[in-house]
């Protein structure tokens, strides 16, 4: 892999706006001025079309102060590339912005996490990660990030790559966002989603990792990114997390009118 490699959007025009002013425009409408920005160790934030997501991104984005690198944890919705992977050459870009991959960041995570391996095509039609990058955007214009998507969701190996993540970033002499991006329950009635939604978010809120895993493996909850979102939870418990916060949790049906079927979308911003 060389330091050419430019991973070019796969979503935009479709999950967000294709041209840059129009995505300004688009993500300038979620973002929120009544919060202070703080700084944060962590947070979780969602993934989907803009359109449904988009106001608890932004809620999540409005209230941090923007860090020098954002770590983005995803799920592998493709199934493609390696069960743990990360980019650490190269770009992102998206319509109007692009992103250089912290490559010292990423090598030392390399070395960290045994099971973190270098692999592009796990990164090529993810939108999990870049869905982020129009937020990640508007707060920071010249942010680094650090790529990860992760498809094996054992317990040992998010607290893997959380101890991996907490110990890189504790050395890193700058700061860095841990962003755990995931939806929460799919597919399901709105009342039923957020009864399932709150148990995960309550574990999340008491920082516990091993909680927020083991109650969405016992009830089945289908939370795309809990993955990603434990890693994040032993990493910034490592770094010394006091408290975390839901700044915002809604469902699809308020946007689609169809209460039936829904996706939950939480914003939880951890300090």
């Amino acid at each position: 892999m060389s330091a050419e490699i430019i991973r070019r959007p796969v979503v935009a025009g479709q999950f967000y706006e294709g041209t840059k002013s129009r995505l300004d425009a688009q993500v300038g409408r979620f973002m929120r001025s009544d919060l202070p920005r703080r700084r944060a160790i962590g947070v979780v934030s969602p993934h989907a079309g803009l359109i449904y997501s988009g106001a608890v991104a932004g809620a999540v984005y409005s209230g941090i102060e923007p860090p020098k690198t954002f770590i983005i944890i995803g799920p592998n919705h493709t199934g493609l590339g390696a069960p743990l992977s990360v980019m650490s050459f190269g770009r992102w870009e998206i319509p109007g912005a692009s992103f250089e991959i912290d490559h010292a960041l990423a090598r030392k995570l390399l070395e960290y996490v045994e099971p973190l391996e270098e692999d592009e095509q796990a990164h090529l039609l993810e939108h999990s990660l870049e869905v982020q990058l129009p937020f990640v955007a508007k707060v920071s214009s010249g942010a680094r990030i650090v790529p990860i998507v992760i498809s094996g969701t054992s317990l040992e190996t998010c607290r893997c790559l959380g101890e991996g993540i907490a110990r890189a970033v504790s050395e890193a002499g700058y700061p860095v966002l841990i962003v755990a991006s995931s939806d929460m329950s799919h597919y399901l009635p709105d009342a039923e989603a957020r009864r399932l939604d709150r148990l995960a978010m309550d574990q999340a809120l008491a920082l516990s990792p091993e909680g927020l895993h083991g109650v969405v493996r016992r009830m089945r909850i289908s939370m795309c990114g809990f993955g990603p979102a434990t890693a994040m939870l032993f990493a910034a418990r490592l770094l010394g997390a006091a408290s975390a916060e839901l700044v915002d949790y809604r469902t699809s049906g308020e946007v689609s009118g169809d209460f039936d079927r829904v996706v939950g979308y939480a914003g939880i911003v951890v300090r």
